[in-house]
């Protein structure tokens, strides 16, 4: 383990939240993300209520819970804009369970950086990031274990395929489409962003009909 607590298990959630912090500092709290609706100050509300507050937490996932959610997490983003992000740049209560160092890396990883890009591909004239390549392997091998669950809406079989050669079955179906991005690219989409460049193949309605699904959870 490292001075400051990471390990390879939570490196790169570690990293995709330092990137995060500074994005909000640079951008301030009211420009828009891709979750529709929200702005910047919405979104790290979201991140709060998620990490420190279990108990509102579940209504993120569960609609009956969801107006407590919203107040819990109003409350916590309508603070200090500074404190709002030093909030999420020191990460969440000694108390949650989010501290553990495998729970971060599995649980954060992606959750971060897919917020980052929110806010990255909002704004205007954005590109995708240089990512290494070892956080690009880290991406995909999670992927591979979300992406069923993420993509079960769609009708036709999907594969997953990376510009090196690797592929992976999200779904089946009788036709099949294959959706071709760097991981970083397959991930997004995956969690129903629009702002990404991958390209498809495969029968021409069958690509209309993935285009058309609502991914993500």
């Amino acid at each position: 383990m490292s001075e400051n607590g990471t390990t390879k298990a939570n490196h790169w959630a570690q990293s995709e939240r330092a990137v995060l912090s500074d994005l909000l500092d640079q951008l301030g709290p009211d420009v828009p993300t891709l979750c529709e609706g929200w702005t910047a100050r919405d979104l790290a509300g979201h991140l709060i209520v998620r990490e420190g507050r279990p108990d509102a937490a579940m209504g993120i996932m569960v609609p009956a819970l969801a107006g407590y959610e919203k107040k819990v997490r109003l409350k916590a983003q309508n603070k200090d804009w500074d404190a709002v992000i030093n909030k999420i740049r020191t990460g969440p209560p000694r108390s949650s369970m989010m501290r553990a160092t495998k729970v971060d890396g599995l649980a954060n990883t992606i959750e971060f950086f897919v917020h980052v890009e929110d806010l990255r591909r909002a704004q205007p004239a954005w590109q995708e990031r240089d990512l290494a390549p070892e956080f690009q392997a880290e991406l995909w091998d999670k992927i591979k274990g979300f992406a069923p669950r993420l993509m079960k809406s769609s009708p036709v079989a999907i594969v997953l395929a990376t510009p090196d050669g690797k592929r992976f079955q999200a779904c089946q179906g009788s036709q099949t489409v294959t959706i071709t991005g760097q991981p970083a690219e397959l991930t997004l989409f995956a969690y129903g962003r629009s702002a990404v460049h991958v390209e498809f193949s495969g029968p021409d309605d069958a690509i209309t009909a993935v285009q058309s699904c609502s991914f993500g959870i």
